[in-house]
């Protein structure tokens, strides 16, 4: 993201992170200690909150991380008159339905299992796997809260299959993969996103043709087109 809106030019960029980060004025602090990253917040517009503790099942480090550190984040930008948040959710707010036909077919990548058409999984339900899973959708759930609140826009958005190598590795990432340039894309999109919008979830996944998610909510709504898609990596 962070390349992709240097390469834009039109922002004025900080980084909040809790080691330093060459070539952008940084913040060093840990999202956990309120009073540690308050001084990060002001004089920003727009905050786009992706860190997290990817510890799938470990209540403590979820706890600290992404249920502390997330509360801290909204209060924090308000506190300091942020117009927006842009929150990075997770697939894993409904990766339970993996273990359902048809979707657990196509996440195991028999695809010659799957009969008929596969009904796409809606951004109003959840259904978390792990705890971590659980604390993304509490992360959108307290996100909602601050907006009917303190009028903070609050965009959340479950992003898919990012990785390193920026392909797939299995099957249920050839369903889920969402490529440097999609997720860059959509999180452009949040930050140019209309006023009006004040809270709202969206996928996020590239164009894939196993993709079990249904991305036509972050299509209307933000104007966003996937670029990529895992159908080359078949």
């Amino acid at each position: 993201l962070r390349q992709h809106l240097e390469k834009v030019g039109e922002y004025d960029l900080a980084a909040l992170n809790r080691r330093k980060l060459e070539g952008v004025k940084c913040h060093q602090g840990d999202i956990s200690n309120l009073e540690d990253i308050r001084p990060a917040f002001k004089n920003i517009d727009v905050v786009v909150h992706l860190a997290a503790n990817l510890n799938q099942n470990s209540w403590k480090e979820q706890l600290n991380d992404n249920i502390i550190g997330t509360y801290n984040v909204y209060l924090a930008a308000v506190e300091s008159g942020v117009k927006r948040v842009v929150f990075a959710s997770s697939g894993s707010t409904i990766r339970g339905f993996d273990n359902i036909p048809p979707y657990d077919a196509v996440n195991e990548g028999r695809y010659g299992d799957v009969t008929g058409k596969v009904k796409k999984i809606s951004h109003e339900v959840f259904r978390p796997d792990s705890i971590y899973g659980a604390t993304k959708v509490w992360g959108e759930a307290i996100g909602r809260y601050f907006s009917d609140t303190f009028n903070l826009s609050v965009i959340c958005i479950r992003i898919g299959s990012v990785n390193r190598n920026d392909r797939p590795s299995n099957p249920r990432e050839v369903s889920a993969y969402l490529s440097h340039k999609d997720v860059a894309l959509i999180l452009h999109k949040c930050i140019e996103a209309p006023s009006e919008i004040k809270c709202d979830t969206f996928f996020a996944l590239s164009d894939n043709k196993w993709g079990i998610r249904d991305l036509e909510h972050s299509k209307a709504i933000l104007g966003w087109e996937p670029k990529d898609s895992s159908d080359k990596f078949l």
